[in-house]
């Protein structure tokens, strides 16, 4: 846990879930940029009126929703664990659900927008998509602040808010922090977005071979078939009847689409903790089946998953969270599986060779085998013992 301290008061914030051994904070220096902007203390200008519809758009763990939550923000989030950390944010800082409005990248915008406060998202097409989404909303009058690190500005960020919103500058640095101000101009027709984007997977994946793949803007490699994915469906493990299969972390969701295909009496689950990755899974499969039963879940890891409830679990994991490298995603995937799975039900898990998998594997299942290794990547076969 960790200290924000803002005009409008203290707060103590963690990530969700919480984790007394995570030494990431919930807040960077680029929320506490943006708070002190708003409150008028960085000596560049009179506080700023959050008068009338605030939205904040990317608030990573709800730094942002918890120290303005006086004045009734609407927060957009393309991560479930960021809507939790936000719930939990607010509670621990004594302030009910409903003092925020909480969408997803997915959910309808509001109509009218007077303030609008964006975290600067690691994907610029993220950026691009909820721009364009909420443009429409915007007013002459609005304020417009974005907020990111130094290192994740760009020239083409502040392209798009030119592109999409109107005039824009930036502000000077701050601790490796720096703001974005833009302009709304009423007469830009930047148009619709460009999303989602989709590509046909070339012969050679094995069960994915055709398949096509639909992609919302944001998930990982949107515009062409991630080389893990692809080595795990050239080795895609089969099933019969009605195996219940999970696609975990699932992305746009061909894994667990090629085993429908492969199998269309299978029950397949797709789970993510990111609501473009979700929708993405959906559009994904509904396009390439007719008759395969499938459930997409926006969730942390199989926390929500009955116990021993699942045959075969499809795994692609993660290892950065934002701009942070850990594997704490992977653990949090690999525990939750053990614990979903049927006795004799396997995990599989494509990863890069070097981050170890089979050690952690090992310690949490008991058992591990290589089913198939290359140069760069390893599949690691699972048991879950009775």
């Amino acid at each position: 846990m960790n200290r924000l301290s803002t005009s409008w008061g203290e707060y103590d914030l963690t990530r969700f879930p919480e984790d007394p051994r995570d030494t990431l904070r919930a807040w960077s220096a680029a929320d506490a940029y943006l708070l002190r902007h708003l409150a008028g203390d960085e000596g560049d200008g009179e506080p700023i009126a959050l008068d009338g519809t605030v939205a904040i758009v990317g608030d990573r763990w709800g730094a942002l929703t918890t120290a303005l939550a006086a004045h009734r923000p609407v927060q957009i989030t393309d991560s479930h664990l960021a809507r939790q950390a936000t719930l939990a944010n607010l509670a621990r800082a004594g302030l009910p659900a409903d003092e925020a409005r909480l969408l997803t990248t997915r959910d309808t915008p509001p109509e009218r927008v007077d303030v609008l406060l964006v975290r600067v998202p690691k994907s610029l097409a993220l950026l691009e998509d909820q721009l364009h989404r909420i443009a429409p909303a915007l007013h002459a009058g609005t304020v417009v602040v974005g907020t990111g690190m130094v290192t994740e500005i760009h020239t083409s960020t502040l392209e798009l808010f030119e592109r999409i919103v109107g005039p824009t500058r930036t502000s000077l640095a701050r601790q490796k922090a720096r703001l974005i101000f833009s302009t709304p101009d009423p007469a830009l027709r930047p148009g619709p977005s460009l999303w989602p984007h989709s590509y046909v997977l070339p012969d050679d994946p094995g069960a994915g071979a055709g398949l096509t793949a639909v992609n919302h803007a944001g998930i990982f490699c949107a515009e062409r078939l991630d080389i893990g994915t692809r080595f795990l469906l050239e080795h895609l493990p089969s099933t019969s009847g009605d195996a219940h299969v999970v696609d975990l972390g699932c992305g746009n969701g061909v894994l667990g689409t090629a085993a429908a295909v492969a199998n269309p009496e299978a029950r397949v689950t797709f789970v993510d903790e990111s609501y473009q990755a979700v929708a993405s899974a959906e559009a994904t499969f509904r396009v390439n089946t007719a008759t395969a039963k499938g459930e997409f879940v926006a969730a942390d890891a199989l926390t929500a998953m009955p116990p021993d409830s699942v045959d075969l679990v499809l795994n692609n994991p993660p290892f950065h969270s934002h701009q942070a490298t850990t594997d704490a995603t992977a653990q949090r995937m690999f525990r939750g599986a053990r614990d979903a799975l049927r006795p004799g039900g396997e995990l599989w898990v494509v990863g890069n060779r070097h981050l170890g998998y089979h050690v952690r594997l090992k310690r949490l299942f008991g058992n591990v085998e290589v089913a198939a290794s290359n140069r760069k990547f390893v599949i690691l076969r699972a048991v879950r013992r009775a």
